[in-house]
């Protein structure tokens, strides 16, 4: 639901039994892992990973675009991540003259490399702790609105002071559900610019069937290149800016893996919520993720239909279709295993355990209530979720169901104001106009709100009042109304919304079809009740009572965060799965390309491949990329705890040496955002030596290759 779907209970877990589980801090590594990691077969120190004050690994790491993990591979600003995470920048390139996603692409130098609109790389500076300044401000007599207030008042104040003057991004974050805080330093570089991908039967190759599955034999990997001021300083894009000369560039290991071999990763996982109760499990199980998934396939197919007709809207729905596509397959595996796994019992024991200490005549004033208060709530709003989920579906896929609400009280106002200050807004406007409109298909976005509003309208229940009786007019058949609200609609096209900012009238918007079905949907998208209120309120204070609980019951216990987008490491070994027919390969760790080939299906969009890959293979033609055994490895499998967000993170070994890329999980392990499962849990990565052997013998791209500090 909207306002508990992304309400993360911050949370904290035990390690008494399975090292592999974890997302760390690298500020505390020395404390709680060096050892530990170094039994286990790392051959670096703490402050070799993570220094303040001289160059480690740590800033060879990058956050890439907001939503992925990168890694800088050469002193000249090469970064390396996941082909889909680099998917809307290729596609946002890519016409279908110049088709980068299904063709590839390969810059022989700097100068050919290719800048998107939009695309940025986040280093990690420095972090501390502010648990002390900050909780010393609030006590348990204030409401959760009084104690939020005071805290958003002091971050304003942290963030501001090591801001140094807006050199860098501050962000200061809360952790064990607002039992702790902590600081975050980053600098931004806005300057990245693509310098080779391999075209979609490479990147992408098993597509959504592959999605999430193992074995998987897919080259997810994409290069771009930093650049910044002739002083190594961001700056927007210029011809003139050069290069970035980074503090740290990771090796390249070429030895190869083998079973139990250690290996770490950095990045930047992005939401766990391993102390979700057991009524949240259920309310996600039940209500949340079905809509999503309803909703998510509704919304694709009716993009699809268009985007198979037409070269040019496939390429300019690639990335909104591949990220929708993406997290639909995610969210049903999340309902398989996490009821296949029983998970929800598994946390009713545990909030048994929690209840017995919390009865206690010594914590019942405290705690007493926790568990009953937190059930309370997920029971009031079960079915709330289920409709936040179908209307954030709606939301997701189709642009005319939130951007009329949006753009148009903005143009409100503009319409309102003086000529000067419509000056003054109107370049913002026209770029938000820009980059909403510039690729938008018509057709494609009349059949997905048609389609969205059919589903909202019959499954959500309790929907925005517009839908509904526009559902009692046509019989929940929305073709016709939809259409015609496009056609007089000032928010149709570009076009009529230049001519709009040159005549300005309000009454124009707030009378246009669009825009009136829009605020209906984002109104009740924000809805909110003094009950759910209240009931919110007293969530809050429990969910953060309860980890706060679990933290006191245990005291001894080795304790980590839940994933925020913060930059964590997490290590384990190479580790197989039990062996699987499907596979070619003599230990279930890795695939090979022999195996790529397998499953090639000539014209499938899925499955297709290039006739110089299958030739390549063909003659064995590896270079000095082929494992000692002579096959050439295409991925692979680790224990390690990630989750979405850690796409393109670079796995290293005992070395620091990167040895592959990290691009997803497997969907037997689903239910690992709220339970680690320490059998099934598997990291598949694409391994580095079929990377080199795309750019170098597939692509011939030896001027990427010539950047590398390759370890043979």
């Amino acid at each position: 639901m909207k306002k508990t779907m992304f309400i993360l209970l911050l949370s904290v877990v035990s390690l008494t039994t399975w090292a592999d589980e974890g997302m760390w801090f690298l500020m505390h590594l020395k404390r709680l892992n060096e050892a530990d990691m170094q039994k286990k077969g790392l051959q670096l120190t703490a402050e070799e990973i993570y220094s303040i004050n001289n160059s480690s690994i740590k800033d060879a790491i990058v956050q890439f675009n907001g939503g992925c993990t990168a890694e800088i591979v050469s002193k000249s600003g090469l970064v390396f991540t996941n082909h889909h995470c680099g998917y809307g920048a290729i596609a946002e390139l890519s016409t279908p003259e110049k088709d980068y996603l299904t063709n590839g692409f390969w810059a022989k130098n700097h100068e050919e490399e290719l800048k998107p609109k939009s695309l940025y790389v986040r280093f990690f500076v420095r972090m501390d702790d502010v648990s002390k300044r900050i909780l010393g401000l609030v006590n348990d007599k204030m409401s959760e609105k009084e104690r939020e207030q005071v805290i958003n008042q002091e971050i304003a104040k942290i963030e501001k002071e090591n801001s140094e003057g807006g050199k860098y991004v501050v962000s200061v974050r809360p952790f064990y559900n607002g039992n702790e805080y902590y600081y975050f330093v980053y600098q931004d570089y806005t300057d990245v610019r693509l310098v080779g991908t391999p075209p979609n039967s490479v990147g992408k190759f098993g597509g959504d069937t592959d999605n999430w599955e193992w074995p998987r034999h897919t080259g997810d990997f994409s290069v771009f290149r930093v650049y910044g001021d002739k002083d190594g300083n961001p700056a927007q894009y210029s011809k003139e800016n050069v290069p970035l000369k980074p503090k740290y560039s990771l090796p390249i290991s070429i030895k190869g893996i083998k079973e139990g071999d250690f290996s770490m990763i950095l990045g930047y996982p992005g939401r766990t919520n391993r102390w979700m109760n057991a009524a949240g499990i259920d309310q996600n199980v039940q209500y949340a993720y079905p809509a999503w998934v309803e909703a998510s396939k509704v919304g694709m197919d009716a993009m699809k239909k268009h985007m198979d007709q037409h070269q040019d809207v496939k390429l300019n729905y690639a990335s909104t279709y591949s990220g929708i596509a993406n997290y639909w397959k995610n969210r049903q595996g999340m309902i398989d295993a996490l009821t296949k796994h029983r998970t929800a019992a598994t946390k009713r024991k545990q909030e048994k355990r929690f209840a017995k200490w919390a009865n206690r005549p010594a914590n019942r004033e405290m705690y007493g209530q926790v568990i009953p208060t937190i059930n309370a709530y997920y029971k009031a709003t079960n079915e709330e979720a289920r409709h936040d989920n179908y209307l954030t579906g709606l939301l997701r896929s189709a642009s005319f169901a939130a951007i009329p609400a949006s753009l148009g009280n903005g143009l409100i106002q503009y319409s309102n104001e003086n000529e000067a200050k419509r000056q003054e807004m109107r370049p913002r406007l026209e770029s938000y106009i820009a980059n909403n409109y510039e690729k938008m298909h018509l057709p494609l976005e009349k059949d997905v709100l048609a389609a969205g509003l059919s589903l909202y309208a019959s499954k959500a229940g309790n929907v925005a009042p517009e839908v509904a009786a526009m559902a009692t007019q046509n019989q929940n058949n929305f073709t016709n109304d939809v259409s015609n609200a496009v056609d007089k609609s000032i928010f149709q096209s570009a076009e009529k919304l230049a001519a709009f900012l040159d005549d300005p009238n309000a009454a124009t918007v707030q009378n246009d079809p669009l825009f009136q079905l829009s605020s209906s949907l984002m109104q009740k998208y924000r809805e909110t009740n003094p009950e759910t209120a209240k009931l919110e309120e007293a969530f809050d204070k429990a969910a953060r009572l309860y980890v706060k609980g679990v933290l006191e019951m245990d005291p001894q216990g080795k304790y980590y965060p839940d994933a925020n987008s913060t930059l964590r490491l997490t290590y384990g070994t190479i580790r197989a799965l039990p062996k699987d027919k499907r596979n070619d390969a003599t230990i279930n760790n890795y695939t090979t390309l022999t195996g790529t080939i397998a499953k090639y299906v000539p014209g499938d969009e899925e499955f297709d491949l290039s006739e110089k890959l299958i030739e390549l293979e063909k003659t064995k033609d590896y270079g000095r990329y082929a494992d000692a055994a002579g096959y050439m490895p295409v991925n692979f499998l680790s224990d390690q705890d990630i989750t979405g967000g850690n796409s393109g993170s670079p796995v290293l070994n005992a070395k620091g040496e990167l040895i592959g890329i990290a691009f997803d999980g497997n969907i037997e392990a689903m239910a690992g955002d709220v339970i680690f499962d320490p059998k099934l849990q598997r990291t598949i990565s694409v391994d580095i030596r079929y990377v080199l052997f795309i750019i170098d013998k597939y692509a011939g791209a030896k001027n990427i290759i010539d950047e590398l500090t390759i370890v043979e």
